[in-house]
């Protein structure tokens, strides 16, 4: 019964999502509705996954000085990983949420020197903070309200001198006595003294002009002059006095007239005080944020000082009584009975319905967390394709903590700056900038480009599996199709299972050598073909021995007839291909012919299919014709019964048309 009471000011955990993690929020009113529906406007606090990673930074920084300064004790990778799940940033913004959302309770403390971050992770539901975030303006800051305990805030106790040894600290910077207790007057003589005191300070307002306006009545100005200024003015003209009643007498009333003391509250106009009261209200006792937004021109001492003052007036008794009567009419608790609704998440087991969530996941699927391959229920996580599941208990931890109990990849810590790089990792303007081919110019040009780019790097129990797997993995398979998902997981697993046996028989891996970058680069410009420059909108007649020219070339070609590429008297091969001396060329004007260095033009190739050929291709099946074209360097093995048999004779010879001898115009 109390684990589902909830009141105001407790840290619950909010539902959101049925897939996200939970809320941390800290309940602050609890409203009845028009329909009778129970909302609870809460305080917002944030996670780690919730910002920016530039302010991630910031509080992976601000951590280091703490466990510094603090003398932490040394944790390890994996409780450093979930001690960020347990950290939290707290703002100032409000929202408001049906109380029917609430899933629990939780603890959120302001961390301080003495705690120990490992601590934190032995207890449940429970969590830390020590900077503030605004989500308006992308900021963190350190919290104004800590509480200041630990070494360096405790009192420093000299030790005592001894009889006749001189105090060589500095008397300035020393307390100074203001009152002595064993003084000669007597308690009537000192109370008379403070009665003159009160009537001086009266009589010094009404002689003030700025006094009478804001006091205009004489009760007014002797109530004035009955606050605490006027008698510690009193008792410290005692003290200066030596306790000298004459002499006091005179101080109070120099030459000039008497004294006027007036603390804050006189100080203060009446509109000073509401945009205080206004401030009050909206930030608390939060004196950095009222001056800031409020009251800039007064300074932080004399605001502290009116407030204490200002809870001494009627007026503060007042508001005291509106809110208790507010408050009165207001919830102070609401109970919400245990959520106990399935997740739309669960993953249904085999023979469920289909269509349902989980239905269609692979067996011998790991959790991404903990890689358990056993548990009482699994909870489908992260994006659909992928397949990937978490165990009950992980699923909770991901649900109140907003991670996973191990880091992953993509959460493990980066390589270190001071590591060296490799060219083989550098990115292609990396490697462009340090090719001994690069100009300083271009390298200028490439180092000013703002890309950011990344590299795939693989470990040796990556290669491992690779190889010890091969026949989950299929690396055929999966190199054919990159866009289908492999459990990692699930290979890393079976690899670790099948390492200790094929340590005995080890693994023959041939080294790849692999030529220098330099190298590569050399070749490539010196096998660079060049790229004619032709004239935009002009039509370039090119020979029959250009056709396969390189890619600078524009336009597409399109396939052609069987009857445009035979001629008379050419002849062919057995395979369908036309010789060399049979292709001519046509003849154009020296100043529309493309001059082409000859070294660059590559040697014509020309496939014609031939009736058999044709046959063939729709005697072969779907599967068979995609094989051949992945292989096309290996001999098509077909069945006997599928091959024609021709019987030996002449090859004919087709003639060419007319057209050939018309040159071919590629348009641009």
């Amino acid at each position: 019964m109390a684990a589902n009471m909830y009141r105001v000011g407790d840290y619950v955990y909010f539902e959101n999502s049925s897939s996200n993690p939970y809320l941390v929020r800290r309940i602050e009113e609890l409203n009845k509705t028009a329909n009778g529906n129970v909302e609870a406007k809460v305080v917002c606090l944030f996670r780690r996954r919730d910002i920016s990673s530039s302010l991630n930074s910031l509080a992976d920084s601000n951590a280091r000085e703490f466990e510094e300064e603090s003398k932490q004790p040394v944790v390890s990778e994996q409780q450093r990983h979930q001690l960020k799940h347990r950290e939290l940033f707290l703002s100032r913004q409000f929202e408001s949420l049906p109380a029917t959302h609430i899933r629990g309770k939780c603890s959120v403390t302001l961390l301080n020197e003495t705690d120990i971050l490992s601590q934190y992770l032995e207890k449940e539901d429970c969590f830390f903070y020590s900077l503030v975030f605004d989500p308006v303006q992308k900021t963190l800051l350190a919290d104004q309200g800590e509480i200041r305990v630990g070494c360096k805030y405790q009192a420093e106790i000299p030790d005592r001198l001894a009889e006749g040894e001189l105090d060589n600290r500095n008397q300035q910077k020393m307390e100074m006595r203001v009152w002595d207790p064993d003084n000669p007057l007597t308690d009537r003589q000192i109370d008379q003294f403070l009665v003159v005191a009160r009537a001086v300070g009266t009589f010094a307002r009404a002689l003030d002009c700025s006094s009478s306006i804001r006091q205009p009545s004489l009760h007014m100005s002797a109530a004035a002059a009955s606050r605490d200024i006027t008698l510690f003015h009193a008792m410290d003209t005692l003290q200066r006095n030596g306790y000298d009643l004459a002499k006091a007498m005179s101080t109070l009333v120099p030459q000039g007239g008497p004294v006027l003391c007036r603390d804050e509250m006189e100080e203060w106009s009446a509109s000073e005080a509401m945009l205080f009261e206004e401030a009050l209200e909206k930030y608390g006792k939060d004196f950095n944020d009222i001056r800031q937004d409020f009251l800039p021109w007064k300074s932080l001492a004399s605001i502290v000082q009116f407030y204490y003052m200002w809870k001494t007036t009627d007026r503060y008794i007042q508001q005291k009584r509106l809110k208790a009567a507010e408050a009165d009419s207001k919830l102070k608790q609401v109970y919400i009975p245990t959520y106990t609704k399935p997740n739309p998440n669960q993953i249904i087991s085999v023979g469920s319905k289909p269509g349902m969530n989980g239905a269609g996941f692979q067996k011998g699927l790991t959790c991404e967390s903990c890689h358990t391959t056993q548990s009482a229920q699994w909870y489908a996580w992260g994006p659909p394709n992928m397949q990937c599941r978490l165990c009950a208990s992980c699923w909770i931890y991901w649900k109140k903590y907003g991670g996973l109990k191990t880091p992953t990849q993509l959460e493990g810590a980066a390589r270190g700056s001071t590591e060296p790089h490799s060219r083989g990792h550098l990115s292609r303007p990396e490697a462009q900038s340090l090719s001994p081919y690069t100009t300083s110019a271009n390298r200028a040009k490439l180092l000013a480009k703002n890309r950011q780019t990344f590299l795939l790097q693989t470990t040796k129990l990556t290669r491992l599996a690779r190889r010890m797997c091969r026949d989950l993995l299929q690396p055929r398979r999966a190199a054919r199709r990159p866009y289908a998902p492999i459990n990692a997981n699930a290979i890393k697993a079976e690899c670790s299972i099948r390492l200790p046996k094929a340590a005995k028989t080890p693994l023959k891996i041939h080294p790849l050598v692999r030529l220098p970058l330099a190298t590569i680069v050399k070749d490539l410009v010196a096998q660079a073909p060049l790229k004619p420059k032709t004239p935009r909108g002009t039509k370039t007649p090119i020979n029959r021995n250009q056709l396969a020219q390189n890619r600078g070339l524009g336009g597409i070609m399109v396939k052609r007839a069987y009857e445009a590429m035979t001629g008379a008297g050419v002849p062919f091969s057995a395979n369908g291909r036309p010789l060399a001396s049979g292709i001519r060329s046509g003849s154009q004007p020296a100043a529309k012919r493309q001059k082409l260095n000859p070294a660059d033009a590559p040697n014509p190739v020309v496939f014609v299919a031939t009736k058999d050929t044709r046959a063939l291709r729709k005697a072969l099946t779907h599967l068979e014709m995609r094989r051949a074209a992945r292989r096309p360097n290996l001999p098509l093995k077909v069945k006997p019964a599928l091959i024609t048999v021709r019987t030996p004779g002449p090859l004919p010879t087709p003639s060419h048309p007319a057209s050939t001898s018309e040159p071919i115009v590629l348009e641009d």
